[in-house]
């Protein structure tokens, strides 16, 4: 398999032009469903399956469960600056190192606890927003761009997709399903 593919099973994500309120409710239900989601895929994974990479020089599956709840506790905190502030910068960080550090070697539990607890008021949030608060921004320094978070939500429900893939795909192409 090509490492594109390997790396984007569902391709690289692609900024929407148009936005309806039908597809914004369908991309907050896709955040919405994927602590299960992943839960369904993963909990029945054993030690060894979850330490494997899903693609040569990737990350291991325990690794993309700890990045997931990682990468959606900085999304939580990045919705509630918008909400809170003018276009605030948000603070990136380096999702890389933060995948090496000893916490992403432990067992995906506290993980998935995390990213269901996270995920009921990250919706919640989610789903009061006015079409005001759609237009709000945060700026990203290391992109130089003004996000806004109606692009924000359609990225955050392609990156649990993204990686819901990276498992799904792994898994067939181990026999794992």
């Amino acid at each position: 398999m090509e490492l594109e593919s390997l790396k984007y099973p569902i391709g690289r994500f692609k900024r929407p032009t148009e936005f309806t309120n039908e597809q914004i409710d369908a991309w907050i239900k896709v955040i919405e469903d994927f602590p299960s989601a992943l839960k369904n895929e993963v909990e029945n994974l054993n030690d060894a399956q979850l330490d494997t990479p899903y693609r040569p020089g990737g990350w291991t599956l325990r690794q993309l469960v700890h990045h997931c709840a990682d990468s959606h506790i900085n999304s939580y905190t990045r919705l509630k600056l918008a909400l809170t502030e003018e276009n605030p910068a948000i603070k990136p960080y380096k999702e890389d190192l933060w995948a090496e550090l000893h916490d992403s070697d432990l067992p995906i539990a506290s993980s998935l606890k995390i990213l269901e607890g996270l995920h009921h008021r990250w919706c919640i949030l989610l789903h009061s927003l006015t079409e005001r608060d759609l237009e709000k921004t945060f700026y990203h320094p290391e992109t130089e761009k003004q996000t806004t978070l109606k692009t924000y939500i359609a990225l955050y429900a392609w990156h649990c997709t993204h990686h819901l893939a990276h498992i799904t795909q792994l898994k067939q192409n181990q026999n794992w399903v």
